[in-house]
């Protein structure tokens, strides 16, 4: 990760946004990118190679894992902080390119120059629009992730021991996964940092509509 950029990027996001964006972007950074970075990829590097099936018949482990596993805590994690950091960047397209704009009519215009956007940060017109639709479109992403969550693992909770009866197993296993109480730890920080995001943001949708 080119880590100059990222900290560019951070002071351009942070830039054009509001105090609750501040605070948003923040709880983002440290308690969902950097646990994501630091610890979480390493307590599910081994979920795979470390899910253990009491039986020896070839496949059945593969099959076990895949039904009660179907995608990874940490690929649905990090397709969520990138469809939830990517509607900022948007705002930064948007004030980009009336910021470019500004330079071609002052070029073409020369002496008869005659400002459009005297604050091209500035939430008014379309700019305004854009942000408001970033801050809907994070809250959604978040909300749908945490109901995929749901839906793959109840409760946001690992259990100990799993019981699987798929073919080819010959008849009903128990299936142990590892460090499953470290892992459910793990899922509920990542659920609750994710819930207060959502509140965040619809904060700044009343925030944004009310001083509008």
């Amino acid at each position: 990760m080119n880590w100059d950029l990222f900290k560019k990027l951070l002071k351009s996001v942070d830039k054009y946004s509001t105090a609750f964006g501040r605070i948003w972007l923040s709880l983002v950074f440290i308690f969902r990118l950097l646990v994501y970075v630091v610890a979480a990829e390493k307590v599910w590097s081994d979920d795979h190679k470390d899910f253990d099936c009491n039986t020896r018949q070839p496949g059945c482990t593969n099959v076990c894992f895949d039904h009660f596993f179907p995608v990874s805590h940490i690929r649905l994690w990090a397709l969520q902080l990138i469809l939830v950091t990517c509607p900022s960047l948007l705002v930064l397209m948007h004030v980009a390119y009336r910021e470019a704009k500004e330079q071609r009519l002052r070029e073409a215009s020369g002496d008869n120059y005659r400002c459009i956007y005297p604050n091209p940060g500035k939430k008014r017109g379309g700019l305004w629009w854009t942000y408001l639709f970033s801050l809907i479109f994070k809250a959604g992403v978040d909300v749908v992730f945490l109901y995929v969550f749901y839906r793959f693992y109840k409760n946001y909770t690992l259990p100990w021991v799993v019981k699987c009866e798929l073919p080819p197993c010959p008849n009903v296993v128990d299936c142990f996964i590892s460090r499953p109480t470290e892992k459910t730890i793990f899922t509920l920080f990542m659920v609750v940092t994710a819930c207060i995001c959502i509140v965040l943001s619809l904060i700044e949708v009343t925030y944004l509509i009310g001083k509008r």
